[in-house]
This record gives C-alpha cells, sequence and structure tokens, in this order.
C-alpha cells in the first residue's frame, strides 16, 4: 500500500468514528429528554379496596369448652354395713323412678335377730306383768301392816300391849312399805327393759326394710359398681351413680377476660363433636378464677337427651350481648393510645375519622358513632395513606364476584 493510500483510509476511519460517537450522544440525550416528559407527568392514584358501611346484626359471643356432667349426681350406697349382695336388679343405663329396688342384700341374719328380739319383747311383757302383780301383793301386805300397828297404839297406852309386840308390828308396817317401793321400782325397770327392746326391734325392722336398695329420685344408672356376692359397704365407691332426672349440662372454662360479660340465663350452643349441636342456658357462674391458669368456671345446663353422655368433650359459644348498627370489617379500625379511627374515601381523597366502636361479630365490628350508613372506608388501613391522599377505591374481590 503506498502512503497516500495509507493516509487516505486513516481519514475515512477517523471520520466514521466521529459519526457513530455524535449518534451515540443524540440518542443517549433523547432517552433523557423522554424519561424527563415521563417523570413530570401525573402519578395515577393507587387503588385503595374499600367498604361500605351497612346495618348489620351484631351478636357477641364467648367462647367455652369443658366435658359434659349430670346436673345432680346421686349416690347410693347401702344404709346397713356387712351383708351380702343378694341380686342386682339395675344396670347402668337403665331409667330408674323414685323408690324402685336396684339391689337386694341378705337378710336371714336380720331375720334371726328379729325372731330374737320378739322373743325379749314377750319377756319384758311377763317381767312387767309379774311387777305389777308384786305390787298389788305388797300394797295389801303394807295396808294390813299400818292396820295392825294403827290398833297397836291405843292399846300399848292403856297398857294392854307389851312394847315388844308393838315393836314387832312397828318393824312389819316399815317392811311391807319398803317392800311396795322395791315392787314400784321393779315395775319401772321393767318398762324401761321392754321400751330398749322395742327400740332394738324398730331398728331391726330398720335394718331389714333396708335391705332393699333403693333409687333416692328418678334417674338414669350413669355407673354400677355392685357386685353379686359382694360385701356391701357405704365407705368407699358407692354401689349406684345416678343422673337426677337424666340432666346433663357442660362444666367449662373460659378466660378471665371474657368471664365478665356472661350472666346466668344467657342463650348458649354447645357442640359436642361427631354427635351435633345443642341449646342450653348459663346455669351457673362461678365466682372464682383459678390464679395459676387464669381461667373461670361456668356451667350450661342442656337438659335431658340420650345422646349427651357424661365425660364427653364439647365446645360452647355463650351469647353475650346482642344489637344492630352500623358494621365495618374490624382491619378497617385502626387503634392509637385507645382512641379508634377510620379512613374514610370521599371524593377519592382520604379523610381519617375518630369513631366510637361497639360489638365485634365475626370480622366485623360495630361503630356507634363517627360514620354513617353508605360511608366507604378504607378497608386495611394503615400508615402509608394520609389525610388528603388522591386514592382509586375499587370494592371487594368477593364483592365484584357477588355482582357477577
Amino acid at each position: 500500500m503506498t502512503f497516500g493510500k495509507l493516509i487516505a483510509t486513516l481519514a475515512f476511519l477517523g471520520a466514521s468514528a466521529a459519526v457513530g460517537y455524535i449518534y451515540v450522544q443524540k440518542k443517549h440525550t433523547a432517552a433523557i429528554q423522554t424519561e424527563r416528559l415521563e417523570a413530570a407527568k401525573p402519578l395515577a392514584a393507587p387503588a385503595i379496596t374499600v367498604s361500605t358501611a351497612k346495618t348489620n346484626d351484631f351478636i357477641e359471643t364467648a367462647v367455652v369448652s369443658g366435658s359434659l356432667i349430670p346436673r345432680e349426681e346421686i349416690l347410693v350406697s347401702p344404709e346397713i354395713e356387712g351383708l351380702r349382695v343378694l341380686e342386682l336388679l339395675a344396670d347402668e343405663g337403665d331409667h330408674v323412678k323414685k323408690g324402685q329396688v336396684l339391689a337386694r342384700l341378705v337378710s336371714e341374719q336380720i331375720d334371726a335377730q328379729i325372731a330374737q328380739n320378739r322373743a325379749n319383747l314377750a319377756r319384758s311383757d311377763a317381767a312387767i306383768a309379774q311387777a305389777e302383780s308384786q305390787i298389788a301383793q305388797a300394797e295389801a301386805q303394807a295396808k294390813e301392816a299400818a292396820a295392825q300397828l294403827q290398833r297397836a297404839e291405843p292399846l300399848k297406852k292403856s297398857g294392854y300391849l307389851s312394847g315388844a309386840t308393838y315393836d314387832q308390828r312397828e318393824s312389819a308396817a316399815r317392811t311391807t312399805a319398803a317392800q311396795l317401793v322395791a315392787a314400784r321400782d321393779g315395775l319401772i325397770a321393767a318398762k324401761a327393759e321392754k321400751a330398749q327392746v322395742e327400740a332394738q326391734g324398730r331398728e331391726l325392722e330398720w335394718r331389714r326394710s333396708n335391705t332393699d336398695v333403693t333409687a333416692p329420685q328418678d334417674g338414669v344408672i350413669s355407673r354400677r359398681t355392685a357386685r353379686m356376692g359382694a360385701l356391701a359397704s357405704s365407705v368407699g365407691e358407692p354401689m349406684f351413680r345416678i343422673i337426677q332426672r337424666g340432666e346433663i349440662e357442660l362444666d367449662a372454662e373460659i378466660v378471665e377476660t371474657e368471664l365478665k360479660n356472661v350472666k346466668v340465663g344467657q342463650k348458649a350452643i354447645v357442640t359436642v363433636p361427631q354427635v351435633g349441636n345443642f341449646e342450653g342456658r348459663v346455669r351457673l357462674v362461678s365466682p372464682e378464677v383459678d390464679k395459676t391458669t387464669r381461667l373461670g368456671r361456668v356451667k350450661i345446663f342442656l337438659g335431658s337427651n340420650p345422646q349427651l353422655r357424661i365425660g364427653t368433650y364439647a365446645r360452647g359459644l355463650i351469647e353475650t350481648a346482642h344489637s344492630r348498627g352500623l358494621g365495618i370489617p374490624s382491619s378497617a379500625v385502626t387503634f392509637d393510645q385507645g382512641v379508634a379511627s377510620v379512613q374514610v374515601v370521599k371524593n377519592n381523597t382520604i379523610k381519617k375519622h375518630l369513631v366510637t366502636v361497639g360489638l365485634i361479630s365475626g370480622d366485623l365490628v360495630e361503630v356507634k358513632k363517627g360514620l354513617h350508613e353508605g360511608d366507604m372506608v378504607v378497608t386495611r388501613a394503615g400508615t402509608f395513606l394520609r389525610d388528603g391522599d388522591v386514592v382509586r377505591p375499587i370494592a371487594p374481590a368477593a364483592k365484584l364476584s357477588e355482582a357477577r
């Protein structure tokens, strides 16, 4: 290549590079201008999900859980000790009536004691009759001795009766009088012995009548521990456990923060897993809270139902309050140092409203003051919105699907 051609080639390459540089610079300047134009455009308002304040029914509930127990449980034990069980006439699950015989105990020993007692009573009657005849005899002897002494007194004074004879008659009068007192005391003792025998007889008759173990009240037998041939005893486990009138209730625990809202007579729905729901009423609210678990106790009366079995786990919802008012999602309410507020959307602009809240039912909260029906509020209120912000409100997805 000649020197002239080399110079021409270099000049051409330099010119091409200069043209490329100028092209890149122009393109970069155009991109910057485009970005500045985009930044100068007004931003689109953010889409915000809103909810409308509407009138709703609010039912506030308290959750409890526990076990089913008898409303009243009757423990049936034998009245007498040491007798063997001869016969069992009732079993678990049986419905029994007041006075119905549940079991019979062996009574031969008591029957023998009753026969002996009757013999002792006859002996006491004979002793009383004998004492009465002794009294009659002693009274006659005492009367005769007193008469002889009385006749002897004038004879002694006139000298026709010796002193020794008079002394004999006086002694006889005193002796017969003492015998009369002793005979009367004997009658008292015989009557006392008869009274004791009669008392023993009444006790034996009572024991004999209680060899039949009976139901004190109507109800359902929940447990039977009595066994044939076993010795009946009132110590330890009772022979029978009876649910009085078959009435069941839920003995449940509740957190102390909700206990203050529960009152006797409130309606409740009790759910027994795998069985169903049952209506009940609060019968008792315990005045004590466990200092360890911080739980209180309530009892919900359910009545008699063969589907309910004691010992079963159950849950309950107690209706503690009821009202009707404006409702909004609970997520729309924010709290700052105990003050509740919502973000209202009006003319696509955010405005903070202080509100007074009431009952909470599910995911809705009652607004007693600060809103009007039809007001739109930000469904999920937060700190990313401020008063005066422009937004684009949209309905929740669930409500759009409902509209379709």
